[in-house]
């Protein structure tokens, strides 16, 4: 295991994880440790395990083996410490949007929430609403807004209660091109303006690269020293790992040569299952990137 003294580098820690579904091995010894104040972004083919991998990260699921840690403390159930936004929103339908935001400081779910007045969640709850640009919404209901706008909503949810860190699964997935740049271009906001850590799972390449400060390439595609017998079981592992520059880049970059250059590799390294690596050579470029091979898949 590496170790650090920066809380900062060590922010996320994901070590020697695996997880198997009954005799099916789907993450197979993923290595990954993620800073504080970075956007992530996590691509892979169709059931790859991108999901998996979140919902270990969230708590909702334990790994068959490895650990997770976030700021040193090993990873459990859900908890406060990490917000969720799905694409499907979590909202009440029969809570107005100031009510659906500040039901968790209401309720008491954060700490210190219980000795706040009714005046400083009111205040607070618009702070986080004019942020992700719902101000004059809030006492509408969520049938009354859009998609997108339903979508702030839900990450206001979340931001609320503040995370140390902020998981995203396929959120912009049910909506439509215009609004779904809009809210990468909102998310990207949020991100710089809050210093967030972001992990966000997405089966679009071209909203990843844009999105990210690191993007992040799972798949099964690869090979290793285990031989390639009938009883040889691989799950994904991150087989590529890119560092994004990320400050102030317009949405003209989406149609760069460069960009299109990048979702082309991406898409050879992760997705075509005819471009078979060995795990020794993944393209593991970020400064912070490593992998651990075991005895046998490094023979």
């Amino acid at each position: 295991m590496r170790s650090s003294n920066d809380p900062n580098q060590n922010f996320l820690q994901i070590h020697d994880v695996y997880k198997s579904y009954g005799s099916k091995l789907v993450l197979d010894n993923v290595d990954l440790e993620v800073k504080k104040g970075e956007l992530c972004t996590l691509v892979g083919p169709s059931g790859c395990g991108k999901s998996t991998l979140l919902r270990l990260i969230v708590g909702a699921e334990t790994p068959s083996s490895g650990t997770l840690r976030l700021s040193g403390k090993k990873l459990g159930t859900p908890d406060i410490n990490r917000g969720i936004v799905f694409q499907r929103y979590s909202l009440y339908p029969h809570l107005t949007i100031y009510k659906n935001v500040s039901l968790g400081l209401r309720l008491g779910g954060r700490a210190g929430s219980k000795n706040l007045s009714s005046a400083e969640i009111k205040k607070e709850t618009l702070e986080i609403l004019e942020r992700v640009r719902l101000i004059g919404h809030e006492n509408k209901y969520p049938h009354q807004l859009s998609g997108g706008m339903q979508q702030r909503v839900a990450i206001a949810q979340s931001l609320i209660m503040k995370p140390k860190i902020l998981l995203m699964d396929e959120p912009f997935g049910a909506l439509d091109p215009d609004t779904r740049e809009d809210m990468q271009l909102s998310l990207i906001e949020l991100w710089e303006q809050e210093n967030m850590t972001i992990f966000f799972v997405t089966h679009d390449l071209d909203e990843a690269a844009f999105l990210g400060s690191r993007i992040l390439v799972l798949s099964q595609y690869y090979t290793d020293d285990r031989g390639n017998s009938e009883y040889t079981q691989r799950g994904a592992k991150i087989v590529a790992d890119h560092q994004l520059p990320r400050s102030g880049v317009p949405t003209s970059e989406k149609y760069s040569t460069g960009f299109a250059d990048l979702i082309k590799q991406i898409r050879t390294e992760g997705f075509d299952p005819d471009y078979i690596q060995h795990a020794q050579d993944f393209n593991l470029k970020h400064p912070d990137s490593f992998r651990t091979l075991t005895e046998a898949e490094s023979a």
